[in-house]
């Protein structure tokens, strides 16, 4: 179909729009065509309008700039004018953006005031400052207001804001909206309920999403979810005007819609500044090798991504290890309060670091114009998701360099991804059987401790009961709402085949059987999808000077480097309660010392030694005795405490632990001792620390004689900690004065 024709607003609100794009753009900057569009058509009564653009393309321009005219006109002069016949009385009042990350918001609530508007946001690093943004919403002092969805379906918050909006919401923004559809790659529940807030509120108010990574299938969904229907793409327009954007961006297409449907306004997105670039085959601690070497060859400053926490932190060590103070990075996660995330952001932003070592933290909305490059150590399992993130790079530079370090192991973690999310039918029945039963509303703790379910995994259920209206969120816990809950077998066996074929599509990606470009944009349904000429598939090598080559002495640096670095293992301090039965505080007397682990999860300095090892490979272990003097040696000159005796606590079928608590007695000329463990069935990952602790405490053997002494006590692998926990209480109540936990894996 063809692309409708220009929308044109009314002088008043004209110069308004020019106003607002003048201030985030500068002079003479004006909305392009499919800008404009979207801005009259939410000026309309109940308009529903999806923008799918790459990121850059000025999508916050367009409800900065409807919000102003909104603000400025007032009731039915808003929607008003010969342009924009059929529209209705719309509401005046502040505009509401759902944005899913604190980064986001911090960056939108500063856009807005350059445009012109006063924004405030409610989110958890602001608490102080609730209150008086409440009072200034309703007396009517704020423009814009942005919230997480999160914060959207909190109870109380419905209570003291959303009841204030009823009635005068001006506009309602759902940025990064494929979060919506768990046909997408960031499928989050809490957006899911979006919709039902906007029928409390008005469903008057129009609405508009947003999104760089949608193809047509999360499209549709997001589309018909947001109103009756939507419409199909139109064919790409050229760009006209001057425009709020960088100098990356191509042609954007346009799609009109009938009365009640949405409008979807889709363009191009590919970016003409990104070089994309993949080396497979490294081993884990080659690619953290390559960052180390190749680091200060790249662009500006930039970001390097990685998969886990833990990963984040090795990387820092490592290129420190390589470079010292030379290059200045640090680690950016998820654990960091949100002072701290600021200060990094702005760091990057001024370019005193040279790059972010992230988790997929720093993602959505961080908006740096001149970002140099993005490194993944490691590949998203998904390419929609991988588009999004190298989409931080190059916005407003003419060159940009994207580099994928890819791994085997990257499957797993693939494999996680495509059922992390899809709902056990028969522990939603358990938990809502327990609901049921409740005499009043259920904590997640109570709830936890009821089923025998993981926390995090009782969260996520709920919510998504809730999505399906089979649960309902109060201000002092969960109740079943006796809505009927049936598992859709065949929705979600299409979702998880959906999240299998976009992994096969990174294998492609990773493999470079096509153009990176056109592979990525052509998985998100872009019909303008063409060889780029710049990837290193088409140019057949990589952006220069970049090689794959790592040298063995960096190589060598890192791992040693990273072997001395022992993570602190901090003992657990309550008691689970449950089927435990004993809950609070673990008294000091049966407690453990803060420990230490040697290798945390897949720690490449020591995945392959760990497996020589297992397999009984004498140097490994070996190797792996040293290494454990040598974290003990530190250990014992930091803390000031000395063991007495060692033992070893063997819960796998491996001789780890036995074997290292050997060599350690042999070099400290220390008796040793050992902790028995009966056999049984064990629990499964995903026990909870009630039933992991009940099976701890009844399968322990008897303690050795250890009175007066400080035991140091290896233990081989173990995710919770549990069996530390419990092997220490039993140590102590046999007299030990100490117990020093020496884990050599902690697992995930």
């Amino acid at each position: 179909m063809s692309s409708p024709a220009a929308a044109t607003l009314t002088a008043d609100q004209q110069s308004a729009a020019d106003r607002v794009i003048e201030s985030l753009a500068g002079p003479g900057s004006r909305l392009r065509d499919d800008q404009l569009t979207a801005v009259a058509a939410l000026l309309r009564p109940s308009a529903r309008v999806l923008v799918v653009q790459a990121t850059g393309w000025g999508k916050s321009a367009v409800y900065w700039t409807a919000t102003a005219i909104i603000r400025a006109a007032g009731a039915g002069s808003a929607a008003s004018g010969p342009t924009l016949p059929g529209a209705g009385s719309a509401a005046s009042g502040p505009t509401l953006i759902v944005s899913p990350l604190l980064s986001l918001m911090r960056d939108q609530v500063s856009a807005a005031e350059r445009a012109g508007l006063r924004a405030a946001t409610l989110n958890s690093s602001n608490v102080d400052e609730w209150s008086m943004i409440e009072a200034q919403l309703r007396g009517g002092d704020l423009d814009v207001l942005l919230v997480s969805p999160e914060r959207l379906a909190n109870p109380g918050f419905g209570r003291r804001v959303l009841d204030a909006l009823a009635g005068r919401l001006g506009l309602l923004v759902i940025d990064e909206a494929h979060a919506i559809s768990d046909w997408g790659h960031d499928f989050r529940p809490d957006y899911r309920r979006v919709s039902d807030v906007l029928q409390r509120l008005n469903p008057q108010t129009p609405v508009l999403a947003t999104t760089a990574t949608a193809n047509a299938r999360v499209t549709e969904d997001v589309a018909a979810q947001l109103g009756a229907g939507s419409s199909a793409s139109g064919p790409d327009q050229p760009s006209a005007g001057s425009s709020a954007s960088g100098p990356d961006q191509t042609g954007a297409g346009s799609a009109a819609s009938g009365p009640g449907q949405t409008l979807v306004l889709r363009g191009s997105l590919a970016r003409k500044s990104l070089h994309l670039n993949v080396i497979d085959g490294l081993s884990p601690i080659q690619r953290y090798g390559w960052v180390a070497q190749y680091l200060p060859s790249l662009p500006g400053s930039g970001i390097v991504y990685v998969l886990t926490v833990a990963d984040a932190h090795r990387l820092v060590d490592a290129i420190t290890a390589v470079h010292g103070s030379e290059i200045r990075v640090a680690a950016y996660t998820g654990q960091l309060d949100g002072d701290r995330r600021h200060q990094l952001e702005d760091a990057l932003l001024r370019n005193e670091v040279k790059a972010l070592i992230a988790t997929s933290a720093l993602g959505m909305g961080y908006d740096k114009p001149d970002l140099g490059f993005v490194v993944h150590v490691g590949s998203p399992p998904s390419p929609v998701s991988y588009y999004q993130q190298v989409g931080r790079a190059g916005r407003a530079l003419d060159e940009a360099v994207v580099m994928l370090l890819a791994s085997r192991a990257d499957d797993a973690i693939w494999d996680h991804f495509a059922t992390a999310t899809i709902p056990d039918p028969d522990r939603m029945r358990v938990l809502l059987d327990t609901l049921d039963a409740a005499d009043g509303p259920m904590s997640v703790p109570q709830l936890e401790s009821s089923t025998g379910f993981r926390r995090g995994k009782v969260e996520l259920m709920l919510k998504q009961l809730a999505v399906d209206g089979a649960t309902d969120r109060e201000s002092d816990g969960w109740t079943s709402t006796g809505v009927g809950w049936t598992y859709d077998e065949q929705h979600y066996d299409g979702v998880i085949e959906v999240r299998r074929r976009e992994a096969d599509i990174m294998r492609d990606y990773i493999h470079g059987h096509q153009c990176l470009m056109q592979l990525l944009t052509s998985s998100l349904d872009d019909p303008a999808a063409e060889p780029c000429g710049r990837c290193s598939v088409c140019r057949g090598r990589l952006t220069e000077p970049l090689s794959s080559d790592v040298p063995d002495d960096t190589v060598r640096l890192i791992t040693g480097a990273l072997r001395r670095s022992a993570l602190i293992l901090e003992p657990r301090k309550m008691w689970p309660g449950g089927e435990f039965g004993t809950r609070g505080r673990i008294a000091g007397e049966f407690a453990a010392e803060p420990g230490r682990v040697l290798a945390h999860a897949d720690s490449p300095e020591w995945v392959e030694l760990l497996a020589d090892a297992r397999r009984g490979d004498e140097q490994a272990l070996t190797d792996l005795g040293d290494a454990a003097v040598t974290t003990l040696s530190s250990w014992v000159r930091d803390a000031g405490i000395r063991p007495d005796s060692i033992g070893s606590l063997r819960l796998t079928g491996a001789v780890l632990a036995d074997k290292v608590a050997d060599h350690l007695c042999e070099v400290g000329k220390r008796p040793r001792v050992s902790v028995p463990v009966r056999s049984g069935e064990r629990p499964g990952r995903d026990a909870t620390g009630a039933t992991e602790a009940v099976y701890w405490r009844d399968h322990l053997g008897e303690m050795p004689e250890v009175v007066g002494q400080n035991v140091l006590l290896v233990v081989d692998e173990t995710a919770s900690g549990w069996p530390i926990t419990l092997a220490a209480a039993e140590l102590r109540r046999a007299g030990a004065s100490a117990v020093m936990p020496l884990l050599i894996h902690r697992s995930v």
